[in-house]
């Protein structure tokens, strides 16, 4: 490494070393390998932004998220569609919406596949919500599986909702995801879980994932080989 990039600085004036800090909340972000990927190949992990900021500065065209028939007041489509000033669509009626489908396919349809994919039209921002299935008071990673094979067959083609994101399901209140011995799967668990569907667009870590200073993250998945090497070599 040359002199003249090591000396290279991040701010103006003296904020380097007033930035120096070590009790906040961090990331160690590591250089991926983007050899052998072809263009849209990868998901995008976009550590430390605040993801209801960018949906509502533009930055987007559509969200994935969870929504269930009972209470979302405290999921992200609740803020969207109470921040989205050009939205028809609220809280309650979210809700109503999702009832409503999930009593007409009890009827019609109590044998397909779930879970179903709901579309709120926000007028900005198309939003994909993967409903939780009746009698779960939780998705589960079978059900993501099933919900991002759905979505990823809805944005083939569609330029007009792309660039999509979703949330991680992870650290939820609404809409948790639990896997079969009823914990929180890890992230690379659900990020190889949409990426086995299709899914190829952004994922949003939560943002209590945010304080894992002592932990080496990438910002693409697949993630390189070295992960798994290191994995096979810990035991």
């Amino acid at each position: 490494m040359s002199s003249t990039t090591q000396q290279i600085r991040l701010y103006d004036g003296d904020a380097d070393d007033l930035m120096a800090f070590e009790h906040a909340e961090m990331i160690s972000l590591l250089p991926g390998d983007s050899s052998g990927f072809a263009s849209g190949e990868r998901i995008r992990i976009p550590w430390g932004q605040d993801m209801l900021r960018d949906m509502l500065d533009g930055r987007y065209r559509a969200v994935v998220c969870g929504v269930n028939d009972e209470d979302n007041s405290h999921g992200i489509v609740a803020q969207l569609v109470h921040l989205v000033s050009s939205s028809q669509w609220t809280e309650p009626t979210v809700t109503n919406y999702a009832k409503m489908f999930q009593e007409s396919v009890g009827i019609h349809a109590a044998h397909d596949q779930k879970p179903y994919i709901l579309k709120y039209d926000l007028d900005s921002i198309l939003v994909l919500a993967l409903l939780r299935p009746k009698g779960q008071d939780h998705f589960t990673l079978e059900d993501l599986g099933r919900g991002f094979s759905t979505v990823a067959k809805m944005l083939k083609g569609r330029t007009d909702r792309l660039p999509v994101a979703s949330v991680s399901f992870l650290g939820a209140r609404s809409n948790r995801l639990l896997d079969k011995d009823g914990q929180e799967p890890s992230f690379e668990s659900v990020l190889r879980t949409m990426y086995q569907a299709g899914y190829r667009g952004d994922v949003y870590p939560a943002p209590s994932m945010w304080s894992k200073r002592d932990v080496g993250v990438y910002a693409t998945y697949p993630f390189p080989e070295g992960v798994q090497r290191i994995r096979e070599g810990s035991s």
